[in-house]
């Protein structure tokens, strides 16, 4: 167990993400449940899904199988992802979160929500107006923690300046994309989170599946994987195809990392996020339960410095060599690059 920032609330290394439940990974929510319980039962306590993961059903699924449950478990859950067709059925107003909070607590069966956590940064609503009606929730109770994910280090301090000097909470965690492919939050995102001692809970640590050996140099593309299954963006044209062949390249090399280490790849990049001192528990998001299992038999590799100085040599402390997100920050839309006519 790890304490999650500042708020003294005992977290497991492993965080069971719940995006893979529901239509957009394993759609036999039995199967679902049962994963969760081994997941429980292997001494995980901490459960991450958000709204927008298969449109609600990954909370519906969650929240079944915590229902005898609850007080035993740290359910984090997300907004900001549009959820409707309508203009503000998204976003962090206040309108909308004080709506959307209630779609999560009856979606999870609970009347309490442990980390609630803004899933991007938002531009529209002032941060202020986001961080008050938060607050609002904590004092009423419905939630007990604030978070945000993937926000860069600059919009993480305004966020504890703005908290800080208008008196409302402050977020306690991040939820940033880290591997060994994507180092970059390496640069400013940790040591600032390591400063204002905020907890930290990295999704993909496996790079969309690209870490777990199944996707190989001149070899055909699983079936079944999460890309196939139009998770990733490596198809997309010429040169997204020639970044995609380089990260294979290079999964040949950590291969061989992997085996002088004597563990598989997938233990040595769930191990490599977790010796970072600022990260508190690494989600790990299985859509079977045999992903379930080979995750949890690396639960107690570490690596050593050698084997750490090797990935460095491969992968550069702070670079950034995956896809990693499809969202892209406001500032780097065309019509705020260009001057405007």
């Amino acid at each position: 167990m790890r304490t999650l920032g500042r708020s003294g609330i005992q977290v497991s290394e492993f965080c069971l993400g719940a995006m893979m439940f529901g239509q957009w990974g394993n759609t036999d929510h039995d199967d679902c449940i049962r994963i969760i319980d081994r997941a429980l039962d292997a001494g995980i306590n901490f459960v991450d899904t958000a709204d927008v993961y298969s449109a609600g059903e990954s909370e519906e699924i969650v929240g079944k199988a915590l229902a005898n449950k609850r007080d035993d478990v740290v359910i984090a859950t997300k907004f900001f992802a549009p959820m409707g067709e309508g203009p503000n059925m998204r976003g962090g107003s206040r309108r909308w979160i004080l709506q959307e909070v209630e779609n999560s607590l009856r979606r999870l069966g609970t009347d309490y929500i442990d980390l609630y956590q803004i899933h991007r940064p938002e531009d529209a609503a002032d941060l202020d107006e986001t961080l008050g009606a938060l607050s609002d929730l904590v004092h009423v109770g419905k939630v007990r923690y604030l978070g945000h994910s993937t926000w860069p280090a600059e919009r993480i301090v305004e966020a504890q300046w703005v908290s800080q000097r208008r008196n409302r909470e402050r977020f306690v965690c991040e939820q940033p994309p880290y591997s060994i492919f994507m180092r970059g939050i390496e640069k400013a995102v940790l040591p600032t989170c390591r400063k204002y001692k905020i907890g930290v809970i990295p999704w993909s640590p496996l790079a969309g599946g690209l870490l777990t050996g199944r996707y190989r140099k001149d070899q055909p593309m699983p079936e079944d994987g999460r890309m196939a299954r139009g998770f990733g963006s490596q198809h997309m044209n010429e040169r997204a195809k020639q970044a995609h062949e380089q990260r294979l390249d290079i999964v040949e090399e950590l291969i061989k990392v992997a085996e002088d280490a004597g563990v598989s790849l997938t233990h040595l990049a769930h191990a490599f996020v977790l010796e970072h001192p600022v990260v508190t528990s690494a989600i790990i998001g299985p859509r079977t339960m045999d992903q379930l299992d080979d995750g949890l038999a690396g639960a107690d590799v570490r690596l050593d410095a050698d084997t750490l100085d090797a990935i460095d040599a491969i992968v550069a402390p702070g670079a950034d060599i995956s896809g990693g997100d499809p969202w892209q920050p406001p500032g780097l839309a065309k019509e705020n690059r260009r001057r405007q006519v």
